[in-house]
């Protein structure tokens, strides 16, 4: 796994990337996050931005199981989770409600494979018998911003592709894309590299992706 020196600590991949992600997120955001990496990123938040974490099994304001023994409720992936003051619970008609209707702004998803025409592949992994897409169809579909935080490869195979060798969950519907290596933005003139993480040259960043990419004239440097 890939590690980074930031001010004398040594971070992994996974947290590169939810720190840098969580600067997406402004005061006041209906949020929705992906199971995994995803569930992160609101421990990185500073402390003067505020977002209501919305799960589509129908929490508005799910927060962190507190682990002293208490009932808790479930997230959409199953796991335990709680509720933030103020929080509540809906039916899934009125969750589902809430995403397709716009009135979620971002989602946070990890992925197995993203194109460069910002179509996602997360949820079929070969060999293994998988429930279905979930929630993540009407999420891509529905939501306004739709950000994939993600390790750039796996097990040293590019995740981010010119097409998605995996069956699709929703085809151009990615506005970003962010791994411990960089950050994409997705247009209608494909990928663009944006942010470029110190530790990594642009050569570095084509050797590890499939997808045909453009850099930005304004190339910044990642912070996080």
């Amino acid at each position: 796994m890939t590690q980074t020196v930031k001010k004398d600590i040594v971070m992994s991949a996974k947290e590169i990337i939810a720190r840098r992600t969580a600067k997406e997120l402004k005061d006041g955001m209906v949020v929705n996050l992906g199971i995994g990496l995803p569930t992160m990123v609101p421990q990185y938040l500073p402390e003067d931005v505020h977002v209501t974490i919305q799960s589509e099994n129908g929490i508005v304001g799910m927060g962190a199981a507190s682990g002293n023994g208490e009932a808790h409720v479930t997230d959409a992936s199953g796991k335990l989770a709680g509720v933030t003051n103020g929080g509540a619970f809906i039916d899934s008609v009125t969750s589902f409600g809430l995403i397709r209707g716009g009135h979620v702004d971002v989602t946070i998803l990890g992925s197995l494979q993203v194109d460069q025409e910002g179509s996602l592949a997360n949820w079929m992994i070969p060999g293994k018998k998988m429930p279905g897409m979930g929630g993540a169809m009407d999420l891509l579909a529905g939501v306004r911003e739709v950000i994939v935080a993600m390790e750039h490869t796996a097990k040293g195979k590019p995740k981010i592709m010119k097409k998605c060798t995996l069956p699709y969950t929703a085809v151009n519907c990615v506005t970003k894309i962010i791994t411990e290596m960089c950050v994409f933005q997705i247009g209608d003139y494909g990928l663009m590299m944006t942010e470029l993480n110190r530790d990594y040259t642009i050569d570095d960043v084509k050797n590890a992706t499939e997808a045909d990419f453009i850099v930005s004239r304004r190339l910044k440097n990642m912070e996080f």
